[in-house]
């Protein structure tokens, strides 16, 4: 798979390549929004990685301009900037993705893979893993044939974990992403009580393992 960072800071740019291509994939870089033009008018990417702040623009107006031309790649933006504000604009803009710097190298890989199996499974559709199957376009759940109704927020959680099957996620990861709206955190244990709810309106508590201590995993079957 091909990714593409944007990012004017050399030294994190050789630190992104190396921890990218030694996850298998094949990585471009560009240092401003002109390289970045040069560089996806040159070939077509599964996922840019992109800095907010650049020397001749910013990333956000380069998005904007990406998705107005009906560029549809994943776009991973990140910035040391966090605002709520901020934040919202990057997501609205079209952002799939919103990573804060400065980040560690686990989290940056566990959103990689995220954004580039929803890719992967929007194209298709449909995933289904063992009596469960999810359309994605249509956002219904079935379960042994049978439709589960599951809130907005329960199939985001849903569809986070299962196109992140066999990735053991962190109760952190799954936080940050059932709080992608940026609401305060109500209580400390809000996704232990998230998977609760899930698993009890999927009927079959073995589709969602816990892993203790970390976190929680969809097993493949």
């Amino acid at each position: 798979m091909y990714i593409l960072v944007v990012d004017d800071n050399v030294s994190l740019q050789y630190t992104l390549k190396r921890v990218l291509e030694e996850a298998g994939y094949k990585v471009y870089d560009a240092l401003s929004i002109s390289d970045a033009e040069e560089r996806v008018s040159e070939r077509k990417y599964d996922l840019i990685l992109l800095d907010w702040v650049l020397p001749d623009g910013s990333g956000v107006d380069f998005l904007k301009s990406l998705r107005d031309d009906g560029v549809s790649v994943p776009v991973m933006l990140f910035s040391s900037k966090n605002e709520v504000e901020d934040k919202v604009e990057a997501l609205d803009t079209g952002a799939d993705d919103y990573l804060e710097k400065p980040f560690s190298n686990i989290e940056l890989l566990a959103r990689v893979r995220a954004l580039l199996r929803r890719e992967s499974a929007n194209k298709s559709n449909t995933l289904k893993i063992g009596p469960m199957e999810i359309d994605f376009k249509k956002r219904i759940v079935t379960v042994d044939g049978n439709e589960i109704a599951l809130s907005t927020k329960e199939f985001e959680l849903l569809e986070f974990m299962a196109t992140n099957a066999d990735t053991v996620l962190t109760r952190y990861q799954i936080q940050e992403h059932i709080n992608r709206d940026f609401d305060r955190i109500a209580s400390s244990n809000i996704v232990d009580a998230h998977i609760k709810n899930l698993r009890k309106k999927l009927g079959r508590s073995d589709l969602i393992e816990t892993v203790r201590g970390v976190g929680y995993v969809i097993r493949k079957r």
